[in-house]
């Protein structure tokens, strides 16, 4: 086989991993230079300018950044974005490479080594060498299912995305707010300009003026530069505020200005700058609630509030469960070049018994995690390391329990016929909320 004209550094303070790499790597790659400590790693970058590198995950080094293979991970992705690089890890850090993984690492070997595997990942470390601009991965798109909650929920977003409203998305963490959020922005007449999102909890009260509206020069201590705020970063566009229940309340007033007027003041500033937005909030906090005892605005809450869309938690939406674990198969097995097709039978029962207390960010998570560390073609149950804990219970039911499922059906159906299908009627009529009312309608085919 003859060698690829391609270039690898080797990281690692193991002085006998070294010698076997100094024989291996030289019978595929071209040439290999060799390093025992992250120390050295930028001026080698620079001078030897290799295609991939291979990087211990573990140093005796005094950087305390709790693991020194994610900090010089990230110094490489950083300096040298275009240069792919493979995790070098022992088996008891396999958690920490699939972290790795996440921050932008091409594959990870876990030691001891098979030679055969290492060279296969390094060559396609190589020949998959990324440009130096990064291309930003498209979001994911909204999955709707078949639920009739879900369906009401696709109708709404068609009518309202068109238009300027201003929406509220209420819903648990991780119900996909967010994408609901991109799917709205999507169909908008916006389209055209990327949607802002903006973090509000991750803001801190001294900063959130800054941030949201911008400041001018000298505004503050550390205002070396003007700075444009998301606001204005968003004229012309979507904003979107996620998790806007954070804001403290001395600080809802300005923001409720600033809505009202569309314009803002810069800190530091008078004059004011006219903004053409349209504004999309999410929330997993009880916003009516707040308001009631006086944590939350109420003029503000009706000004965010034009038109509200809840999400159901992924439990009430367990036909999504298996479509959109296949979903992020594809997704993830494209993004870290594995090639895994399909899940087995074993696994999606399992999928479908969890209780997903994490929602849809949890089942992301947890095929992520699932496809890094498959080995073959198909997701098998354990590589999906679901604890016992988070599965649903499968009792079966008693003759008892199974008449009073039968009483239940018969009086959902006499109430359907009573109110002639009205939905709103029936659950109202029965004393449940809608979403228990539409899982009924599905468990009893009605």
């Amino acid at each position: 086989m003859s060698k690829l004209k391609s270039k690898i550094l080797v990281v690692d303070d193991n002085a006998g991993i070294r010698s076997a790499l100094k024989i291996l790597l030289p019978m595929r790659f071209e040439e290999v230079d060799l390093i025992a400590s992250p120390k050295e790693l930028m001026s080698t970058m620079q001078r030897f300018k290799p295609d991939a590198v291979l990087l211990d995950m573990n140093f005796d080094t005094d950087i305390n950044t709790g693991n020194e293979g994610l900090f010089w991970l990230s110094e490489l992705k950083r300096e040298f974005p275009g240069v792919e690089v493979v995790l070098f890890t022992a088996y008891a850090d396999i958690a920490l490479a699939v972290e790795g993984m996440k921050r932008g690492a091409f594959d990870f070997v876990v030691k001891p080594w098979d030679n055969a595997k290492l060279l296969d990942i390094l060559e396609h470390a190589c020949n998959k060498r990324k440009p130096k601009a990064e291309v930003q991965e498209e979001p994911f798109m909204m999955h709707w299912g078949e639920s009739h909650e879900m369906l009401e929920l696709h109708r709404m977003v068609e009518k309202i995305a068109p238009t300027d409203a201003t929406v509220l998305i209420t819903g648990e963490n991780g119900t996909g707010k967010d994408v609901m959020a991109n799917e709205i922005h999507r169909l908008s007449k916006r389209k055209g300009k990327a949607m802002v999102s903006v973090d509000i909890g991750s803001i801190t009260g001294t900063l959130f003026e800054s941030e949201l509206f911008g400041h001018v020069k000298g505004a503050f201590t550390d205002a070396h530069a003007d700075h444009v705020g998301k606001f204005e970063q968003a004229n012309g566009t979507t904003l979107f505020l996620d998790e806007i229940g954070n804001i403290p309340l001395n600080l809802q007033a300005k923001l409720l200005r600033v809505i009202q007027n569309r314009s803002i003041t810069k800190v530091g500033d008078t004059k004011t700058i006219p903004i053409d937005i349209r504004l999309i909030c999410a929330t997993n906090m009880d916003l009516a609630k707040m308001v009631r005892e006086g944590q939350f605005r109420e003029d503000l809450y009706y000004r965010i509030n034009t038109v509200s869309l809840q999400l159901p938690p992924l439990r009430e939406r367990t036909d999504e469960i298996v479509p959109l674990a296949k979903m992020f198969l594809g997704r993830f097995a494209e993004k870290y070049h594995r090639e895994v097709e399909t899940i087995d039978d074993e696994a999606l029962q399992l999928l479908q018994r969890c209780q997903w207390k994490g929602n849809i960010r949890e089942l992301q998570n947890c095929i992520e995690k699932a496809v890094i560390l498959s080995e073959g073609s198909k997701i098998q149950a354990n590589d999906l390391q679901i604890n016992s804990e988070d599965l649903k219970d499968t009792v079966e039911l008693s003759p008892s329990q199974e008449s009073l499922e039968n009483a239940e059906e018969k009086v959902i159906r006499a109430a359907m016929k009573k109110y002639n299908g009205n939905l709103s009627l029936v659950a109202k009529a029965l004393n449940i909320s809608r979403p228990t009312l539409y899982n009924r309608l599905k468990k009893y085919g009605i």
